[in-house]
């Protein structure tokens, strides 16, 4: 038994002192943003990503390591699984002795659009190094993840412990636009892929700043469009004014909506900065004089909504609101638009009231809260405050898509991420190789935690 002891202590050491290949690290992310215009994500703006690019990269020096050249690990496909042509997701395994399995899922190969015009320093599809700091499209969000699992694996293969746990990496084709479904991670969930990793810890390698990201949002977005009647400006009362009647419906909508979905007593605990919110963002109307009232106005925003409710009841709100002011416009009157405005026309031959449409302009995404008890949620706290020297957990009223639908199917998932949150889909966009390597050293830490609870 002591000998057994000392074997376990000993893979736990490996484990735990894992670092990055630095020059490997390197070199695929150097080919990974150079394939980046090619993996641009934006199916409406003609750019459609072949992920299949930076499968070849990957398997290029996960070759020699995989199960067809003698090695350990276990790939599904050396093209990956793809069900679009061209746009593959990679399923990595390294295989242990028990059904145990910890995961790591969410970093996606292709990457939002880069447009040189908007003011890149750098060329965008370049990795360019300045010292710690990396530049290039993809390197915070998210081929710089891809590279850090892609060299934590391979170190794996190159001293091969024997671990009772499994190890799983999967990246992920299709995560930033959402335009075609059934490419990526949903997908790969649906014709059950991804079954085994529910026997562990999940990890969605795919926020920043290195600190674990507990909770997101739900949220989904909304239009309005008011049609009133339009007229001349000097005879109001002969008119319904569309953008008065947007104003005091979405005021009559966040009254609501305050009052039935107040700040949540889970907030505090897993420290959100804001509750959820009901706000317009734009708002429309056709061209026309400004002497003259128009016939319609359109009004769009969001609702960000606390994992703690379903986006689908919050929904359900909104269009009851709107119900009630199409039956009655005039619950809208308060006169703080003067005694001349009214949403209700009476006079003989003109009886007319105003109308809204509402539309929900994208399908909308539930929250998540991850589990706050789980043996996975303690591992990262503990791997990440070893490392870091402190762990501050944290809540973003920003939406990850996919994420709540594989927590419901019962998957234990975690956030994590390392580039920066400030540089996330932005111009210049960089991320901190000391960061990247500190990484390496929290991922061999969670494994360690992970392989002795096996």
């Amino acid at each position: 038994m002591a000998a057994f002891n000392e074997d376990e202590n000993e893979l736990s050491l490996l484990l735990a002192s894992i670092e990055m290949n630095e020059p490997r690290y390197l070199s695929l992310l150097t080919n990974l943003i150079g394939e980046s215009k090619f993996l641009q994500n934006c199916p409406s703006m003609g750019f459609t990503p072949k992920e299949d690019l930076a499968i070849d990269h990957i398997m290029r020096i996960l070759f020699p390591y995989t199960n067809d050249n003698g090695g350990i690990l276990e790939v599904k496909h050396n093209r990956g699984v793809a069900f679009t042509e061209g746009r593959g997701n990679l399923i990595i395994k390294y295989p242990g002795t028990t059904e145990k399995i910890c995961s790591f899922v969410g970093s996606h190969m292709d990457v939002v659009t880069a447009n040189t015009d908007d003011g890149w320093n750098y060329d965008p599809f370049t990795l360019r190094i300045d010292g710690d700091t990396l530049y290039g499209r993809g390197t915070t969000d998210c081929l710089g993840h891809v590279s850090l699992l892609t060299d934590i694996i391979l170190t794996l293969a190159e001293k091969r412990p024997a671990l009772k746990t499994s190890i799983v990496i999967i990246f992920i084709a299709n995560e930033e636009c959402h335009e075609v479904k059934g490419i990526g991670v949903d997908r790969l969930h649906q014709e059950g892929y991804m079954n085994e990793l529910k026997k562990g810890p999940v990890f969605w390698v795919d926020s920043a700043d290195s600190q674990p990201c507990i909770g997101s949002a739900g949220c989904v977005q909304w239009q309005l469009t008011v049609t009133g009647k339009a007229f001349h400006s000097g005879l109001p009362h002969h008119s319904i004014n569309p953008i008065e009647m947007a104003m005091d419906a979405v005021r009559y909508i966040q009254k609501k909506f305050y009052r039935e979905y107040p700040s949540h007593p889970k907030e505090v605990s897993y420290n959100f900065a804001v509750s959820s919110t009901f706000k317009p963002t734009q708002i429309q109307t056709p061209a026309g004089s400004l002497n003259q009232i128009p016939n319609t106005c359109t009004v769009m925003g969001d609702i960000r909504v606390m994992p703690f409710y379903d986006i689908a009841d919050v929904m359900m709100l909104v269009q009851r609101c709107v119900q009630e002011i199409n039956t009655n416009p005039s619950i809208l009157e308060d006169g703080s638009h003067g005694p001349f405005s009214t949403y209700t026309l009476s006079e003989e031959k003109e009886k007319q009231r105003g109308v809204i449409d509402l539309s929900w302009v994208v399908a909308p995404i539930n929250g998540v809260a991850c589990s706050i008890e789980s043996v996975g949620h303690q591992a990262l706290l503990t791997a990440t405050n070893d490392v870091l020297g402190g762990c501050e957990p944290y809540s973003l009223t920003g939406s990850l898509p996919l994420v709540r639908d594989l927590q419901e199917a019962g998957y234990d998932l975690q956030i994590c991420g390392y580039g920066l949150a400030k540089k996330y889909h932005a111009v210049n966009e960089s991320a901190s190789l000391s960061d990247m390597k500190r990484a390496v050293k929290i991922i061999g830490r969670i494994l360690s935690i992970i392989e002795k609870n096996a």
